[in-house]
């Protein structure tokens, strides 16, 4: 008998060390804290990491961010001499700042990436949490440079209750200031005197706006913007919980949303007649109606035209429209339809030379994001620049002399990633296609205002970040700037994540992903799997640098990721059809069709990692998690594929497309709102729900509206599903994720996958609160 239960419990001590079963145990506390607090211990790990470097205009001196002992470094360096030397003090600024802000901050750990000097040079420029902020460099301090922070409006309706800039523009030749008097346009002579008003056609209800005055350089002609006012759509926002009383307070944000009736804006001219005095000339609409926005309007340097760049709403048609100064006959350059979208933020419009005898369009007209030559006159297409199954990213430079234009691209090597950005130059005829970058890597290159010299920052997953001055004329390397050393951050437990391919939906189309697995991974045991998904059409998202930490790359998702896979999982992102820097048609499958959210490859991509390594374990349904749109996207894998995705957590998603902010919804959904819309709509789509699924979402988000999620929430409700919810009082769109109580969000998170996709219970928190640092 003493024999049998010594073998038994051989076999059951056996059985709970085995790997399978450690896995199967309750993850304890102090590995939930080591999981949430990874970026605090490796963000300070690096040493001489370089991050991409800034000119300063007229001179030969960059400067740059860089790791050292104990934070980041701003340094300014002479390409000339090599001279280098510190940015600024950042001791004086961090003191400064703090004074400023109320807070405490360490010299090398400023809160903000990059700056800019300001054009006399006493001061410094830079954003905190998108708000723009200056510093003295002479003593006087830090203020923020708009301290009441007002919301854009997202750039298509005006808040007519907030006075617009009514500063007056004044003339080239220095004689004469326009500006708006009674929502009408007026001038005076600088510096005061008698006021001539020039229109008395302005009224509320269409009005002149004087930040789009613009003089032309002979001083004789202004071309304004008259504005019929759209719909002025306010969110309103109950901050249930704010710092400075007791009581709620009640917040409103101008949030134009799709559908709505917007600006229009209608371009004005007015010139000296012959005769003296002024004349308003009148600018037919026909060539641009129902626009989105006018952007991008100039004068012309002989004064005889101006031109603007037109979104038809819907944006399905853009123009380059082009008016006589004197006439004010308006004609169209180019003109650009599609049958899905124009991607507007890619779009690309250079004047060449003076007068507009010709200019350079970006088009995706066969396909890919290509570079053409325009005849200014004519409208034709005088030669393609570029060309090739490979898209144009963006352009840098155009020297309108040597007729040369400096770009960058991806996926012109067939044997590397497609997602590597590289820099190129090449003649205006698309001739003498120039490699600048030929590492295998993905670059970010910034040349000098002379364009002598530029500075190539590049690497990859498993590259740390390499600085190298080069010289522009022949692309040789002057000397490496500074190269990263990550020693330290491997022997505190870094891995380098893992690329993986796979054939999408198409079964030819390759889809790039990337893994993430344990610092302590077994390949002999199997692992639960879940992927971080953000599938918004406007950009690529898995992460092709090195930067653990910056902004550039989108590094913290990399922590993030560790951190979830040290709670026992393989976590992965993966860039499905429907997102961008691929050919037009890999972008389309989104159109009119978030929903879709790349699934078809992400589902074929998990199989074939599957099927490829014993350990990736989807038998039982793969988790996921995302914010914004990849919080529509998660919430979506569990209504619209729940054979699939059975576990989700939602971060401040936007539920239903008519919700969220116009700007981004009608570039893909289109217009006017269709079922599109509803067919794409979680909340329309409630009652699907199988599985598990997390929300959480601010309460402040002023970039979805939080709304949104509370409207699911409701349909779920009527739909009698369960679900779990968290709402972050006083929380903005990124709680959770990069700011607000992220440690209790990020914590939620691990707990929900563990239960629910580990099958595991979760470690009693009410019992222990000390356990893991304060949210």
């Amino acid at each position: 008998m003493a024999r049998i239960v010594s073998y038994v419990t051989g076999i059951l001590a056996f059985v709970l060390s085995s790997p399978i079963c450690a896995l199967a145990q309750t993850p304890a506390p102090d590995q939930y804290r080591d999981a949430l607090t990874l970026r605090d211990q490796w963000q300070y790990l690096t040493r001489d990491l370089p991050f991409p470097a800034d000119w300063v205009d007229g001179t030969h001196d960059f400067v740059f961010r860089k790791t050292v002992a104990g934070g980041f470094a701003f340094i300014r360096e002479d390409a000339d001499s090599g001279e280098s030397k510190p940015a600024f003090d950042q001791a004086a600024v961090a003191a400064a700042l703090g004074d400023a802000m109320g807070e405490s901050y360490a010299a090398l750990r400023l809160p903000f990436d990059s700056f800019r000097y300001s054009e006399d040079g006493d001061a410094i420029l830079f954003d905190i949490h998108y708000a723009p902020w200056r510093c003295s460099l002479r003593g006087r301090g830090c203020a923020a440079i708009d301290p009441k922070g007002r919301p854009s409006g997202f750039g298509v309706v005006r808040d007519l209750r907030v006075p617009s800039d009514n500063t007056p523009h004044i003339s080239p030749d220095g004689k004469w200031e326009a500006l708006v008097q009674g929502f009408n346009l007026a001038v005076q002579p600088a510096g005061g005197g008698p006021v001539t008003m020039l229109s008395s056609d302005g009224s509320e209800g269409n009005f002149y706006d004087p930040k789009t005055i613009h003089w032309a350089p002979d001083s004789r002609k202004i071309v304004v913007e008259r504005v019929r006012p759209g719909f002025a759509r306010y969110v309103t926002r109950v901050a249930s919980s704010p710092d400075d009383r007791l009581q709620p307070e009640i917040r409103h944000q101008l949030y134009p949303k799709p559908g709505d009736a917007i600006d229009v804006e209608q371009p004005v001219l007015f010139h000296t007649a012959t005769q003296g005095g002024w004349q308003q000339v009148a600018v037919d609409p026909a060539l641009f109606p129902n626009p989105y926005q006018l952007t991008d309007l100039h004068w012309r340097a002989d004064s005889g035209s101006f031109a603007f760049e037109y979104t038809r709403r819907g944006h399905q048609q853009a123009k380059i429209i082009a008016v006589d100064a004197e006439s004010g006959a308006a004609r169209a350059i180019v003109s650009e339809t599609a049958k899905t979208f124009i991607w507007q933020d890619r779009g690309y419009w250079h004047d060449v030379g003076d007068h507009g005898a010709e200019l350079i369009w970006l088009s995706e007209r066969d396909g890919w994001a290509h570079l053409y030559l325009y005849d200014g006159e004519s409208g034709k297409v005088k030669n393609r620049i570029t060309s090739g199954d490979w898209p144009v990213r963006s352009v840098l430079r155009v020297d309108d002399k040597k007729r040369q234009i400096w770009f960058a691209a991806s996926g012109m090597d067939s044997d590397e990633d497609p997602y590597f950005v590289h820099y190129y130059r090449i003649n205006f005829d698309g001739s003498g296609l120039t490699a600048l970058t030929p590492k295998h890597a993905s670059h970010d290159v910034a040349f000098s205002s002379d364009m002598q010299y530029y500075v190539d920052t590049y690497s990859r997953v498993d590259l740390p970040n390499i600085a190298e001055l080069h010289r522009t004329s022949d692309g040789a390397l002057i000397r490496t700037v500074a190269k990263g050393n990550i020693s330290r951050l491997l022997a505190a437990g870094y891995k380098i994540p893992q690329p993986f391919v796979a054939k999408g939906r198409d079964g030819t189309t390759n889809i790039w992903g990337l893994i993430v697995k344990p610092r302590n991974f077994d390949p002999g045991r199997k692992y639960p799997v879940i992927e971080n998904i953000y599938a918004g059409p406007h950009d690529s998202f898995v992460p092709k640098t090195f930067w653990p930490f910056g902004y550039h790359s989108g590094g913290d998702k990399v922590i993030g990721m560790q951190g979830q896979a040290d709670m026992g999982f393989i976590v992965v992102q993966i860039d499905g059809m429907g997102t961008a820097n691929r050919s037009k048609a890999f972008q389309d499958v989104a159109w009119k069709n978030l929903a879709d959210s790349g699934f078809p490859d992400r589902i074929a991509w998990h199989k074939a990692a599957a099927a490829r390594y014993p350990w990736y374990d989807i038998a039982d349904g793969v988790g996921i998690y995302g914010g914004s749109a990849g919080g529509q996207s998660t919430a979506a894998a569990l209504l619209f594929h729940p054979e699939f995705y059975t576990v989700g957590v939602a971060y401040a998603g936007c539920y239903d497309n008519r919700m969220d902010k116009i700007s981004w919804n009608e570039q893909w959904l289109g217009w006017p709102v269709d079922d599109s819309y509803l067919r794409s709509s979680e909340v329309m789509n409630a009652a699907k729900l199988k599985g598990n699924l997390l929300i959480i979402f601010g309460e402040q988000d002023s970039n979805v509206d939080p709304s949104s999620s509370l409207q699911l929430v409701d349909a779920l409700i009527k739909a009698h599903k369960d679900f779990d919810l968290l709402e972050v009082p006083g929380g903005e769109h990124t709680t959770g994720r990069s700011t607000g109580p992220i440690l209790y969000a990020q914590r939620r998170q691990y707990d929900f996958f563990v239960r629910h996709l580990r099958h595991v219970p979760t470690p009693d928190w009410n019992s222990m609160p000390d356990i893991l640092p304060a949210p």
